[in-house]
């Protein structure tokens, strides 16, 4: 039984157990590149989840991750394989992977620009201000997120869909709501609270009074993984058919 779990770096499990977000920043590990942390994974919601379902996990989640991203590899990994239970942490709405050259590059708002190509640094620093119109990208997100869906239903692939920082009604936690912008959908019990703040996986552990491992991070600790993943097994034995 396979498990697959896609999403950002709260999905990676970054700074679960250590300081790292990517395999290559932590010596032992250069080699595997900008994947997750092994031992981060290991404690990471997903590897919990899959444990208290006793299934195996594939992990696509990757630190700092658009839904670009999360899309295409997704989609690249059902061409090869039908898992049996689907799990995505969507990321914030204003981030875009481009590609240059034969490689992807994830832009972010709030990212650091000082690693990048000259040329391509020049490039984000034209398109980070552009990153306002949070209507357009409520909208735009729901309708992509929203054919997964039906192809996975399609397929009668069960699956769980949740936000990691915004819900479908806002661009970010305390931006003025899309409003009519955004038409809600029917999606069962396969989006864990999309409209909804209070139900995504940041705000619901911070009203729990779960702490960030230091107060420059936005990435929670082992216990607030082990916390988020017993509550997606509760939904998912109650709500979704699974093997």
């Amino acid at each position: 039984m396979i498990l697959y779990v896609n999403g950002d770096s709260h999905s990676a499990g970054a700074e679960a157990v250590n300081q790292y977000c990517f395999a290559d920043e932590d010596i032992n590990y250069r080699h595997l590149g900008k994947t997750h942390h092994p031992d981060n994974l290991k404690a990471s919601y997903g590897q919990v989840l899959a444990d208290n379902l006793e299934y195996g996990l594939i992990c696509d989640a990757e630190s700092g991750s658009s839904n670009t991203r999360i899309l295409r590899t997704t989609y690249s990994y059902l061409e090869k394989t039908t898992p049996d239970l689907i799990v995505i942490g969507w990321a914030t709405w204003e981030r875009e992977e481009w590609m240059f050259g034969d490689k992807y590059y994830q832009f972010s708002a709030g990212m650091n620009s000082a690693n990048l190509p000259k040329d391509i640094a020049e490039i984000y620093k034209k398109w980070v201000i552009t990153r306002t119109q949070q209507h357009i990208y409520c909208k735009y997100w729901q309708e992509r997120i929203w054919q997964l869906h039906q192809d996975l239903i399609s397929k009668q692939i069960p699956h769980l869909f949740f936000n990691t920082f915004s819900n479908l009604l806002s661009f970010k936690e305390g931006a003025i709501p899309c409003g009519s912008e955004v038409t809600r959908l029917d999606w069962g019990y396969s989006y864990l609270d999309p409209y909804s703040q209070q139900g995504t996986y940041w705000n619901w552990l911070s009203e729990l009074g779960y702490q960030t491992v230091n107060k420059n991070s936005f990435h929670f600790g082992a216990d607030a993984h082990q916390a988020w993943a017993n509550h997606l097994t509760k939904i998912i034995k109650e709500s979704i058919m699974i093997k």
